[in-house]
């Protein structure tokens, strides 16, 4: 049974959906009459006649190495046409011929573009732009797992993917010709196709969504006036996670390509950067998955404060607001990006946030979480971050010099008390004299809160006294009245 995209696209080629997903009608000119023939054919033999089916499938076509070159480009279009006609992969039986003839032509048409000289005119352009299009553009389907978690389960991977791979191959093969002409192409791909390609990000195969990543950093290069479109899709797709569906597959891809397209920002930075980076890249650490992609977002974060030191501040502050309050696990990668930040910082931007990262941080080695509390106490081991500290040892000592001490002898884990040893021994290598003070005063106050709570102690017990005698007297007068 032969499956067609979309039906074609009989009603969604005649639509491009607005950043709100809105159907807008885009006119019949974006539409090639003789591909909608061909198409168009093939469907109606569904209907019976079996005669365009055995033209594109049952008459095999020459291979197009064994074609005489003035013969190959009109033997390229008719194969181009030809994969244009989808399989129903969901039946493992059905079509195997032909299914096994359009893999061949694929795979032919890859060795075509690949090994040739010039071979790309004009007229193959649109051509090429469809049978893509074609095989990628589909409506992708539901989970099989409605509570599907990407971190536990293994993904639904794509049935026609056989197919589909090869696909991407020709495409980016496509986009790295040398003769390659974006004033052509750029008539074809065009935002529509960017915005469809988007869509698919969503996939839950990931080897779809490798292939994706490269593709649309490959069309974000070659295509100028495709960047500013590109960027803002991606800031659309980004919010609607965070702050509506929580949910789609291709965040780590799509952070992958902005990690490489910041490190391309011109200085100094535009303010629609700076916006991004505080208003999405940041609020994107709040997410429930963050897991799934936190490497890549920590590298576009690290990446904008290489480009301006300024923007440390507004940075970590915004870390420190998002900081997880119940996640052991994110905790630890979130201590895992400050370190990252910390060692690209600038001594005076470290002075501008040193007093709240301090406070943090002496939370976080006083957790009950080993790995949360030795993940950072590891802060000590890093040279750099060491060499700040030493710079600034009377603020940091006094916010965290408290935890440390009275965890070096309360902490149940003894791992986390030999660090502290270790930290209280650098500090006190740093500054003698600051710390023999800090030690005295930790000592005086825990003298005061122990006094604290003996009368405290004390007065409870002389509470609960006068409460029995309270009680006692009401039983007496009680059991008077009675007797009266």
């Amino acid at each position: 049974m032969i499956v067609f995209d979309k039906c074609f696209h009989g009603i969604l080629r005649h639509f491009k959906f607005g950043s709100g997903l809105e159907m807008i009608p885009v006119s019949t000119d974006m539409v090639d009459k003789n591909k909608m023939k061909v198409i168009g054919n093939v469907k109606s033999d569904e209907n019976g006649t079996g005669k365009d089916k055995d033209s594109l499938y049952n008459s095999p076509m020459p291979s197009i190495s064994d074609t005489p070159p003035t013969e190959q480009p009109e033997l390229v279009n008719k194969k181009l046409r030809q994969c244009c006609v989808l399989f129903d992969f969901m039946d493992a039986v059905s079509e195997l011929k032909g299914k096994e003839i359009k893999r061949a032509s694929l795979n032919e048409l890859v060795d075509y573009i690949t090994t040739g000289r010039g071979v790309l005119s004009e007229d193959l352009y649109p051509e090429i732009v469809h049978m893509v299009a074609c095989n990628i553009f589909r409506t992708l389907p539901p989970s099989d797992n409605p509570e599907f978690d990407p971190e536990e389960d293994d993904p639904t991977l794509e049935a026609s993917w056989p197919h589909i791979q090869i696909v991407y191959e020709f495409f980016l093969r496509f986009l790295e010709v040398p003769d390659f002409k974006p004033s052509v192409a750029k008539r074809h791909i065009d935002q529509k196709f960017v915005l469809q390609l988007l869509e698919l990000f969503d996939s839950e195969d990931p080897r779809e969504r490798d292939f994706l990543k490269t593709v649309l950093h490959r069309i974000y290069g070659k295509f100028l006036g495709l960047r500013a479109f590109i960027r803002k899709q991606i800031n659309h797709i980004f919010l609607r996670f965070i702050y509506e569906t929580e949910h789609f597959n291709g965040i780590g891809e799509l952070l992958e390509i902005l990690g490489s397209i910041i490190n391309g920002f011109a200085l100094p930075l535009k303010g629609e950067h700076k916006q991004f980076l505080i208003k999405v890249l940041i609020p994107l650490h709040k997410a429930k998955a963050l897991g799934l992609y936190h490497a890549q977002l920590a590298y576009c974060v690290v990446q904008f404060l290489e480009k301006d030191a300024t923007l440390t501040e507004p940075v970590v502050k915004g870390l420190l607001k998002y900081w997880p309050k119940t996640c052991s696990q994110k905790e630890v990668m979130f201590l895992g990006e400050i370190e990252e930040i910390l060692d690209v910082i600038e001594p005076s931007q470290f002075q501008k946030i040193q007093e709240p990262l301090a406070k943090q941080l002496s939370k976080c080695v006083a957790s009950p979480h080993f790995q949360v509390a030795e993940r950072a106490l590891y802060f000590w081991n890093n040279e750099y971050i060491l060499s700040l500290m030493e710079e600034n040892i009377t603020v940091i000592m006094s916010i965290m010099f408290p935890s440390l001490y009275r965890i070096s002898k309360e902490h149940w884990n003894q791992t986390i008390i030999a660090l502290v040893y270790n930290v209280l021994k650098t500090f006190m290598e740093l500054n003698n004299k600051l710390f023999d003070e800090l030690t005295a005063n930790y000592k005086s106050e825990r003298q005061k809160e122990k006094k604290k709570e003996k009368e405290r102690d004390e007065l409870w017990k002389k509470l609960s006294k006068l409460e029995v005698n309270h009680l006692s007297v009401q039983r007496t007068t009680a059991g008077e009245g009675m007797k009266a």
